[in-house]
């Protein structure tokens, strides 16, 4: 039912509605994928990186007001799941080894436990072998 204001008119909301129906019965899903890398593209020129800073900080920031340690584990593992099927030993060891480089150079455990980058780019390639071979 139309919800019209006292010159019986439809109000702006209602307008919306009616017009974003119309247009969702008339467009398939190419077509909003197409005005949505359009409106990216014109946002990308308008706005430098710390526009993209700011809105990314103010995005995680109520998605952490609004989900717990459950949801962070859920999208982890499917990020894990997900990057696993597209990914083999060596790109594990080699995010392994670039893992250590940027923790340090050292080539044996440090004074603090923490193993070399060698021996975790080993153990990582190691282990998701182990996993991909048990799946």
């Amino acid at each position: 039912m139309a919800n019209n204001n006292q010159n019986g008119k439809l109000s702006r909301e209602e307008a919306g509605r009616l017009g974003g129906e119309a247009t969702a019965k008339n467009h398939d899903k190419e077509f909003y994928q197409e005005i949505g890398e359009k409106g990216g593209e014109a946002t990308s020129k308008n706005h430098g990186k710390d526009f993209y800073q700011e809105i990314g900080e103010k995005g995680g920031e109520a998605t952490s007001k609004n989900h717990g340690k459950d949801f962070y584990q859920e999208i982890g593992e499917k990020g894990g799941e997900a990057t696993s099927k597209n990914h083999d030993k060596d790109f594990y060891q080699e995010i392994g080894r670039k893992g250590g480089e940027a923790r340090g150079n050292s080539n044996q455990s440090d004074s603090d436990g923490k193993m070399s980058r060698e021996e975790a780019g080993r153990k990582g390639g190691e282990a998701r072998a182990r996993q991909r071979r048990d799946n």
